[in-house]
């Protein structure tokens, strides 16, 4: 990866692991295979107290990151996508900017297969201070992803 790149993604991780968040609703939906079920998971981003922002107004892309490296980071391939699959690969910036739309006026991150990885995560952050992720197959790997950045499981940066 290059230098600019990933000090790029360092300065997302760092915003993103700041912004404070709650988790309002879990949900998990089945599928036609048991194995392969839907997790969604309901997010709240309160306003700060003396702005009433939230801090999606500043630490968005850095917690879309976040969430996309983890992500990446515990996705594996199936089937095909084997091929594509490299075991020391990064989620890089330019992997968010892609995955990234905006729809109705929210900010959306959309990932299927990338690069041999099944990641099947999507997140949905909205001006209102609330968001949505989503996963198909994952089990309850969100789960442990968010309790990372509240610090209830310690969150590491690995150094090539």
């Amino acid at each position: 990866m290059e230098e600019f790149q990933r000090t790029s993604g360092y300065r997302l991780i760092e915003s993103g692991t700041a912004i404070n968040f709650q988790i309002s609703k879990t949900e998990v939906q089945q599928c036609p295979d048991p194995a392969e079920f839907s997790l969604r998971i309901e997010l709240d981003f309160p306003p700060d107290a003396d702005s009433e922002e939230t801090e999606l107004e500043w630490g968005a892309f850095g917690f879309l990151f976040v969430i996309a490296t983890l992500s990446f980071a515990d996705a594996r391939p199936r089937e095909v996508s084997v091929i594509d699959y490299v075991e020391d690969d990064e989620f890089r910036v330019e992997d968010l900017i892609e995955c990234l739309h905006w729809e109705g006026g929210a900010l959306k991150f959309g990932a299927d297969y990338l690069r041999g990885r099944r990641m099947k995560t999507d997140i949905v952050l909205r001006p209102d201070g609330s968001g949505t992720l989503t996963t198909v197959g994952r089990g309850k790997a969100p789960i442990r992803w968010l309790e990372r950045l509240q610090g209830k499981q310690k969150l590491r940066l690995i150094q090539p």
